[in-house]
């Protein structure tokens, strides 16, 4: 392929300046509610307004209003002299229902800043529902600095959103056959890559042998890096790599994994074909994975 399949990946652009600086300065904050340069991306549970466009959607961007102020907030970034903010509202005042879309269905059509700015506002708004109270003393805690500290005043701690690392991996054998496999828990007809959360201290590559060998059973070896997406469900880092098998003797951990096999490229086109497995979209990492195997787009 002339373009890589990893070049417009959702979520993975984002050009937004996070500007950090400016999250320490309250008074610099306040006055972005006033100013006109300043676009709002609401959200409503985990969808956003959307209007319909050629080629699938676009975020619909609005002016601040007095009681966003009221709403939990954050302070995204700036980009050709404009701020971006994300208010967390309960309704979407003035916004059809019917074009409020969650970040799947719109993900793959929006620009790159468009999707940084999705991706970093489904994070944080899931950091805060999940850390209202402080770890250390059970307190309630406030957000602050733009939405990206948590302060517990009865002890003075500051809490920060976390980013849980996860991979995901190409598995090819001495034959060039895709290893596909289908979670427990999946349809008959969905099959992806291998993939696994990151353990504490574990490197990448590391988690990336023991995962592959726990649910599956092989052995890899010449484990490469290729490409990272932010996986705001709700707060992943999916990072992607490319390994070979050093074996290929399948020994799945049916907990985890109910089918997996060997495919060539003509054996996935004819099961696409058929529809024994779902041809995947190219929103995730894993299909774009895929497709760079594959040799062509899917």
């Amino acid at each position: 392929m002339s373009l890589s399949p990893f070049a417009d990946l959702p979520f993975a652009g984002g050009d937004l300046d996070r500007d950090a600086a400016l999250r320490a300065d309250p008074d610099a904050l306040s006055a972005l509610f006033t100013d006109a340069s300043t676009l709002v991306l609401e959200m409503v549970g985990d969808e956003v307004p959307v209007r319909r466009v050629a080629d699938g959607s676009r975020l619909v961007l609005r002016p601040p209003r007095p009681s966003d102020r009221e709403q939990l907030w954050f302070y995204l970034g700036r980009a050709d002299g404009e701020h971006w903010i994300a208010v967390c509202a309960d309704t979407a005042e003035g916004v059809d229902p019917e074009l409020l879309r969650g970040p799947r269905q719109i993900g793959q059509y929006l620009t790159a800043r468009e999707g940084g700015a999705l991706a970093t506002t489904l994070a944080l708004a899931a950091w805060h529902r999940g850390h209202p109270r402080c770890p250390r003393c059970g307190a309630p805690t406030r957000a602050t600095h733009g939405g990206w500290i948590r302060r517990c005043d009865a002890d003075g701690s500051e809490h920060y959103p976390r980013t849980d690392p996860a991979i995901i991996v190409a598995i090819t054998d001495a034959q060039d056959r895709l290893l596909l496999a289908r979670g427990a828990t999946w349809p008959e007809d969905r099959y992806s890559l291998l993939a696994g959360f990151v353990e504490p201290g574990e490197s990448l590559a590391a988690a990336v042998a023991r995962e592959v060998h726990e649910e599956s059973g092989l052995v890899l070896s010449d484990i490469t890096y290729v490409a990272d997406q932010p996986w705001p469900f709700p707060s992943s880092l999916m990072v992607g790599f490319t390994a070979r098998a050093v074996t290929t003797e399948l020994h799945l951990d049916q907990a985890e994994i109910r089918a997996a096999r060997w495919v060539t490229r003509d054996d996935l086109t004819a099961l696409w074909a058929s529809g024994e497995i779902a041809r995947p979209n190219r929103f995730s990492i894993s299909a774009r994975l895929v497709e760079q195997w594959y040799g062509q787009r899917l």
